[in-house]
């Protein structure tokens, strides 16, 4: 056989955007080559050599990739799902990258029922992310060769998991009062019990604060602390005895909550219930042998001192004084709670203490009376009220004379 000539024109480029192929193949003649147009789909590319009396033809076929199959699923959380695919059996990765096969995870959109391109590159695995809990979504794999060529794999349906249990699931169902819900997580055990939330508060503090007596139930039999205090010294049975839900309040008695127990602050669960105003709750404290002169530890206040700053409220004032709160007692500053009633305008508590026995000749650390703070502080009602006790006061002592 005669050897071969060289080549008088031979040209090849590759249009991988559209997929076709171009080949220049020259005249047997010795004319200049003519072109030639191919579908790469259809038809296969040819390299051709002329030689005296003899045509040779060198064949270099393009095959589209078969339809791949659905990529596979690895790990499935409550948000992500993991993909991977491996076609490197088939797909032998020689030459530089831009010759390798293409990969691209497509996912649905359930409402357009279109896919969008989530993942597109050389990589086997894919892991998409931010994915909703319990919900179901499909996805395709899309394999491109060097060339342009492309197949889609069948859909695959995957749906992620039930969101895990966690605190906040523990905490969510203390608040909206969900006894079910309690009870199945708690059966878990995948919760701690006396867990605090985001703002240092325990279950129970919350169901007594609440006055979800059932919900305090289950909590104290699961073992949760009746004692254990939030961020700023207060535990549960404060809370109870403030927001006045008695029930829980005799509750977290039987199962050991203490009156003894103060806060950051000094303040004892009755401090908590003057401040309430819960009159029941109260009541029943004292009978329960709560302490009702018990002094803070800031401005040493008793619960008195506290109805006579804050609510002023004669009915708890009341309770506290036929209980044998002391009328006269001094707080840090020297000042009574007849002297805090005055400044704070309480006028009907103030008439209460005198009649109890408040003394309003007492002067403060800085020699200051009852009288004058009032004047000072411009509390017209009660410098009245004052000046006519005083006259009375008088009045009675000269008849005795």
């Amino acid at each position: 056989m005669p050897a071969p000539v060289p080549v008088e024109f031979c040209f090849l480029s590759a249009l991988q955007a559209s997929g076709r192929w171009t080949l220049c193949i020259p005249d047997v003649r010795g004319s200049r080559g003519s072109l030639s147009s191919h579908n790469a789909r259809r038809q296969p590319l040819f390299f051709m050599e002329t030689v005296p009396d003899t045509l040779y033809c060198s064949f270099v076929e393009i095959t589209p990739p078969s339809r791949p199959p659905p990529p596979v699923v690895g790990k499935v959380t409550h948000h992500s799902i993991e993909l991977y695919w491996d076609l490197e059996k088939k797909m032998k990765r020689q030459g530089p990258q831009e010759q390798w096969f293409r990969f691209s995870i497509e996912e649905e959109d359930p409402k357009m029922h279109t896919y969008g391109i989530i993942y597109t590159g050389y990589a086997t695995k894919h892991v998409v992310e931010g994915l909703e809990p319990r919900t179901l979504y499909r996805f395709r794999l899309k394999v491109t060769s060097p060339s342009g060529e492309y197949q889609y794999s069948p859909v695959v349906m995957v749906s992620t998991t039930r969101e895990p249990i966690s605190s906040e699931h523990f905490h969510r169902a203390v608040n909206v009062n969900d006894e079910e819900l309690l009870i199945r997580i708690l059966q878990g055990g995948n919760v701690k019990v006396d867990v605090p939330n985001k703002f240092g508060f325990t279950a129970l503090m919350v169901a007594a604060q609440k006055g979800y007596t059932r919900l305090v139930k289950i909590l104290v039999s699961n073992g949760t602390d009746v004692n254990v205090k939030n961020g700023s010294g207060k535990d549960s049975l404060m809370l109870a005895c403030y927001a006045g839900h008695l029930d829980v309040v005799k509750y977290l008695r039987r199962h050991g909550a203490s009156w003894e127990t103060r806060d950051l602050g000094g303040c004892t669960a009755l401090h908590w219930a003057a401040d309430g105003g819960h009159c029941g709750v109260i009541e029943w404290m004292i009978k329960d042998g709560c302490e009702v002169d018990a002094v803070d530890a800031g401005s040493g206040w008793t619960p008195l001192m506290r109805v006579s700053a804050i609510s002023g409220d004669q009915q708890v004032a009341s309770l506290l004084i036929e209980a044998g709160a002391d009328v006269n007692v001094k707080d840090k500053d020297g000042k009574t709670p007849l002297m805090v009633a005055v400044l704070n305008n309480h006028e009907e508590l103030v008439q209460l203490l005198l009649d109890k026995g408040a003394d309003a000749s007492v002067k403060n650390e800085f020699g200051k009376g009852v009288l004058e703070m009032a004047r000072v502080f411009d509390r017209q009602n009660v410098v009245f009220l004052l000046e006519e006790r005083k006259k009375k006061e008088m009045l009675m002592k000269s008849s005795a004379c």
